[in-house]
């Protein structure tokens, strides 16, 4: 219950950097996502259960400041969830590799996903255009900071999620 509580102030934190700082530091036009990165970092963890209601949390609070529809942003984030939870339950015991290979995915869904929910409401965006200007800077950034959050995250789990001690 603690780490479901926990989740709100996390991610409005993480909301206002994102809005604030890491929007305002483009690399060309692609920026890094605290908010993929955590609920990506947040799903690795073994011990963690709620970790779909982090991914829909994340979603609703970055749907209220940014541009793009709140349907896309959940979409987004659901479908990254989704890919991570099989990956934590089937493919990998190493986290860190996992944390960058699921930011690879992941960045290029979310990407996919607003590019498509924009060329749905009219919008002409060559796919070349944005990928090389949006997903490849975003890409680079989201695997920068990767590691980091990762690390954070992990400690914020272990310390929610105590493991337990035989004697």
């Amino acid at each position: 219950m603690l780490a479901l509580l926990l989740a709100f102030p996390v991610f409005l934190i993480l909301v206002v950097l994102q809005s604030a700082i890491v929007s305002a530091t483009p690399l060309l036009q692609g920026t890094a996502d605290l908010i993929l990165l955590t609920i990506i970092a947040w799903t690795l963890q073994e011990r963690v259960l709620v970790f779909w209601h982090w991914t829909v949390i994340g979603s609703l609070l970055l749907g209220f400041v940014s541009k793009s529809p709140l349907v896309v942003i959940l979409i987004a984030y659901l479908m990254v969830t989704f890919l991570v939870t099989l990956v934590r339950l089937k493919l990998w015991k190493v986290p860190y590799l996992a944390m960058l290979a699921m930011t690879l995915i992941g960045t290029v869904i979310v990407h996919g996903v607003t590019l498509s929910g924009r060329w749905l409401e009219g919008a002409e965006i060559p796919f070349l255009q944005a990928f090389n200007l949006i997903i490849l800077p975003s890409l680079l950034l989201n695997l920068l900071l990767a590691v980091p959050v990762f690390a954070l995250i992990r400690d914020l789990a272990n310390w929610l999620y105590p493991q337990e001690i035989e004697v």
